[in-house]
């Protein structure tokens, strides 16, 4: 198999199980111990881009925006 073969192949695969991209971005959280947490995150979604992927984090109310507390924002400054 060429590396064109392989990179389709692969590209297949993560589409049809997009839980994989979760599963090793959830790894590599563990191993750096969470250290790189943001860069995981964003490098999960450039490959549920490039590769055509949902996001099943974001179907799953697991992505860290649905956990944070919600901001109580001042109010604008009145004139």
């Amino acid at each position: 198999m060429d590396l064109k073969g392989l990179v389709n192949k692969a590209r297949d695969t993560l589409r049809k199980n997009p839980n994989l991209i979760e599963k090793g971005g959830d790894a590599i959280d563990k191993a750096t111990g969470n250290k790189y947490a943001g860069q995981v995150d964003k490098a999960q979604d450039a490959v549920r881009k490039a590769v055509g992927a949902q996001n099943t984090a974001a179907q799953n109310n697991k992505t860290p925006e649905n956990n944070k507390a919600p901001e109580n924002k001042p109010d604008a400054p009145q004139q």
